[in-house]
């Protein structure tokens, strides 16, 4: 694939995300973001914690419950705002994205907020794969993200099942991540 053709294949799948997340209601919106926070959140925190952190949100994702939406947000701000506050592991511009990411999350349950927020979600989530690209223009890292982006918002709208599918897509985009941060640090 020549990199033109690459460039024009990478702003039609944007294109397509972005209608994806006009169309989508406040449990894709939800899962959307948190999807794109999901697989970042491990530059901040250790892999372990973050998915501990995060499983109450999934869980309120599942049910659609704003409530406990709100509720398990305000948990995951508590319970990581000491990395945040120490700078972490991602101290970088990286981190800083990551942060506003979680810091952003809105605690109403509606989608006007939510819709923004997912936006603002899956560009942060494209500029931290983006930085890590070691190639120039659209490199594997970002063009997968930007796969995975789309195929949670689409799974997403298929309701528990989708979501579960959402978690994996998200746990596997945090392993690529990750390895690809090791892999620098060992190198730099």
């Amino acid at each position: 694939m020549t990199s033109a053709t690459s460039t024009t294949t990478s702003a039609s799948t944007a294109a397509g995300l972005t209608e994806l997340i006009d169309r989508a209601d406040a449990r894709g919106l939800a899962a959307a973001g948190l999807a794109c926070l999901d697989r970042c959140l491990p530059l901040i925190a250790s892999a372990e914690r973050a998915t501990e952190a995060l499983r109450p949100v999934w869980a309120a994702v599942a049910r659609g419950d704003g409530g406990a939406w709100g509720t398990a947000l305000a948990k995951v701000r508590a319970e990581l705002d000491g990395d945040a506050a120490d700078g972490g592991a991602g101290a970088d511009g990286a981190g800083a994205l990551v942060r506003a990411m979680l810091a952003g999350a809105p605690a109403d349950w509606a989608e006007g907020p939510l819709r923004a927020w997912a936006g603002e979600c899956s560009g942060a989530a494209l500029a931290v794969h983006e930085g890590y690209d070691a190639a120039a223009g659209v490199g594997p890292l970002r063009a997968g993200e930007l796969r995975r982006q789309q195929v949670v918002l689409e799974s997403a709208a298929h309701g528990p099942t989708g979501l579960r599918r959402a978690r994996e897509l998200s746990a596997e985009g945090g392993r690529v991540l990750r390895a690809v941060v090791a892999r620098r640090a060992r190198t730099a």
